[in-house]
């Protein structure tokens, strides 16, 4: 499958808990932070999830 590059560009903030744990299950801790993932289709639902504090590159 391809991957695709996730970087952290908002903060978690008062965000909600279940978004932190996604964030945190991405392996995003600290803003600006890329991480690497395969895009499957639970990793893509994650990143959905946090769309608004993330940037994907293909």
């Amino acid at each position: 499958m391809a991957t695709i590059k996730v970087k952290q560009v908002k903060s978690r903030i008062k965000c909600p808990k279940d978004q932190k744990r996604t964030l945190d299950a991405l392996g995003l801790k600290k803003l600006n932070r890329v991480v690497e993932h395969e895009a499957t289709p639970a990793i893509l639902g994650m990143v959905e999830k946090v769309k608004h504090l993330v940037s994907v590159e293909k």
